[in-house]
């Protein structure tokens, strides 16, 4: 009688093979199918034209009920009529360029004075502990609270300005960069110890990098606060000498009583502020969690 060759597993030897092989399929990387750039940035784009074309409808319907005089709520059609007015004569684009120029100049200070206070926190323990409530402090404040202290300090200028977008940025940046260091994991830490990291080479090397993550976040909250900060500011401060930004363009229009020229500055000024989360903050973020295999299949 030929001998039986065939083996029954053990069921803790199928268990074992059942699990390896469970974690092979999890290390296994999904390939998602390409997709051409026009469909991926099709299917970006239609929800949100989607719903600005459901908001345009209410509005319109608004009107015309007659819920507000024409004088306090436009419809659609005469606020782009006002748009395309100030596209044409180029009070729009030079008004853009200005803010984003003082916007942008104000960020970058903003950065730097942020990252070297968060440094400094985030390795000296007594400084946050004296320091960390005030700027959660400073960063709820409303930054329209600051308009006019900076008026008397430094008058109708630039200055006023910038002070006002750094007082409304640097908090938030502080504690962006201070929760993306208490996410670094401790044994990153302990692994730069071991390889000889000390000092700034330890903060450069290892701590910074592995909180940029998390930091990413605060800065994208410390641009929120430096756009909001400077339209507060120039609505305020409004001298000829200093030229006319966004927050300038919306204050001729309350001083002209023109409803349309308001609704059409707060429209450019939404459309730079989501223009830089686009084009700068998100690609940005892709990239670094993508660099770091944070990027999951459910974003895509």
């Amino acid at each position: 009688m030929a001998a039986d060759t065939t083996h029954t597993a053990s069921p803790g030897r199928v268990d074992a093979r059942a699990l390896e092989a469970g974690l092979d399929a999890l290390e296994t990387a999904v390939v998602a199918p390409r997709r051409s750039a026009w469909s991926t940035a099709w299917s970006a784009f239609w929800p949100t034209a989607l719903a600005l074309g459901v908001f345009v409808a209410v509005w319109q319907l608004v009107y015309l009920a007659g819920v507000k005089p024409e004088y306090a709520l436009p419809g659609p059609a005469d606020v782009a009529t006002t748009f395309v007015g100030i596209l044409q004569d180029g009070t729009a684009l030079k008004a853009s360029a200005l803010s984003l120029q003082r916007g942008g100049l104000g960020f970058v200070v903003s950065v730097v004075v942020g990252v070297v206070l968060g440094i400094a926190m985030a390795t000296i323990p007594l400084l946050r502990r004296a320091i960390g409530p005030m700027i959660t402090g400073l960063q709820s404040l409303p930054s329209i609270a600051w308009v006019p202290a900076a008026v008397i300090w430094f008058g109708l200028s630039n200055t006023t300005i910038f002070a006002v977008v750094l007082l409304g940025a640097v908090p938030s940046i502080v504690n962006g960069l201070l929760t993306g260091v208490d996410q670094v994991p401790p044994l990153f830490l302990r692994v730069g110890r071991v390889l000889g990291a000390r000092g700034w080479d330890r903060i450069r090397f290892v701590l910074l990098p592995a909180a940029l993550p998390g930091f990413l976040g605060g800065l994208k909250q410390g641009w929120a606060f430096a756009w909001r900060s400077l339209m507060a500011a120039e609505l305020i401060t409004n001298a000829p000498r200093l030229g006319t930004g966004l927050g300038q363009v919306l204050d001729l229009g309350r001083t002209l009583s023109d409803m349309s020229l308001v609704i059409a500055a707060i429209f450019l000024i939404f459309a730079v502020g989501i223009a830089i989360e686009l084009l700068v903050f998100a690609p940005l973020e892709r990239r670094v969690l993508h660099a770091r295999g944070l990027t999951g299949l459910a974003g895509q």
